[in-house]
């Protein structure tokens, strides 16, 4: 029977790949400590759009806060998605399946979180875009208008809107720091994974070598953000600098980059009530890796990661095409994109129920 470790015993071949974990934990704690900070000035109300530009000039170091916590709801979703890739490269989502599920959950909460901050400046894009994806739940059957309705608390986006996604924005958050302390001790009780998927290695206490390593990463991180305040308006849609008007969209309503590949499969399915579905199933769908486990021979390991390889440049052209207007040739792209996606799974199932040999001979 496993017990919970204390001290955490560690594979002396871990790379900073491993260093992305405790990044985003630190990273987490100032997102959460700027937050509350900008809460004593920011005003929930028909003025919310004027105290953010009061916060800018009125506060001690209000602007600093402000570029913090709006740059690093980027680089936390950057370095998210690269501790995923990390998982599927290293097949850690097989040997540690609790902490993938934990890991998923924290990235839904994530999104429902930025989503909800992205609208609380009140901007053009803040409006319009809330007004686009809470719009989206009508394609539920019979329950969908009311439950629109009662987000939107009236018949289309307002105040009370905003008021909702303010409380929610920040209790969202609280929800995460539970998930990431469930997440550390599920890595407690199994122990850490390593880049050859074997726990029979030599292993070392955690401390002092790698924290040694993540204080390595800490400072590189510093550096980036400094670097990021050199032009801190590139993570922001110039639109949400213009205050909300309903009678005026926007000529292109898009989200924030780390939305645009789920994005574009909605986008790309031409039924409403089917782009909801296949939205749904696309995060769904990295739910269940932990259903395919591989075995970690040569030949095998050479193939999964020609597989991720792919997997990731489907991505990073998905999110190339939700960026791009809903018009042709994009939106044909887009479809093919998101059938590629899907298929990826469906390879996936065919690589777990086939042996290595069998599968090269399929694919031949």
């Amino acid at each position: 029977m496993k017990t919970l470790k204390i001290s955490l015993k560690t594979p002396f071949n871990l790379s900073y790949w491993w260093n992305l974990g405790s990044l985003l934990g630190i990273i987490m704690v100032i997102q959460i400590v700027s937050g509350v900070l900008l809460t004593l000035y920011y005003e929930n109300s028909e003025m919310c759009f004027d105290s953010i530009y009061l916060i800018h000039i009125e506060t001690f170091y209000g602007v600093l806060i402000h570029f913090i916590h709006l740059n690093l709801a980027s680089l936390i979703f950057l370095l998210m998605y690269f501790h995923m890739l990390k998982g599927l490269i290293f097949n850690s989502f097989s040997s540690l399946k609790w902490a993938w599920v934990s890991g998923w959950m924290m990235m839904m909460l994530l999104m429902l979180s930025a989503f909800m901050g992205y609208v609380l400046p009140w901007g053009q894009m803040s409006l319009w875009g809330a007004t686009v994806i809470t719009n989206l739940l009508s394609a539920v059957p019979y329950l969908g208008k009311s439950m629109v309705e009662w987000i939107w608390g009236g018949y289309f986006v307002s105040n009370f809107t905003m008021k909702m996604f303010f409380s929610l924005h920040f209790l969202v958050p609280l929800l995460v720091l539970v998930l990431i302390m469930i997440h550390i001790l599920i890595l407690h009780y199994y122990g850490s994974s390593s880049p050859i998927g074997s726990s029979f290695l030599s292993k070392t206490e955690f401390n002092p070598m790698y924290s040694w390593k993540d204080l390595i990463s800490f400072t590189l991180f510093v550096f980036l953000i400094i670097m990021m305040f050199m032009s801190p308006y590139k993570t922001s849609d110039p639109e949400n600098f213009i205050k909300s008007n309903p009678m005026v969209s926007p000529i292109h309503i898009q989200p924030e980059w780390y939305f645009l590949q789920y994005y574009a499969i909605l986008r790309a399915i031409p039924n409403k009530l089917g782009g909801v579905l296949f939205f749904v199933l696309a995060l769904l769908a990295l739910l269940m890796m932990p259903m395919f486990k591989f075995p970690g021979n040569l030949n095998m390991m050479m193939l999964w990661n020609l597989v991720v390889s792919f997997f990731l440049t489907v991505n990073l052209m998905l999110i190339w095409l939700g960026g791009l207007p809903v018009e042709s040739p994009y939106l044909e792209i887009s479809q093919v994109f998101t059938i590629i996606y899907f298929f990826w799974f469906m390879f996936l199932m065919l690589m777990k129920n086939l042996k290595f040999s069998e599968l090269m001979i399929y694919l031949q």
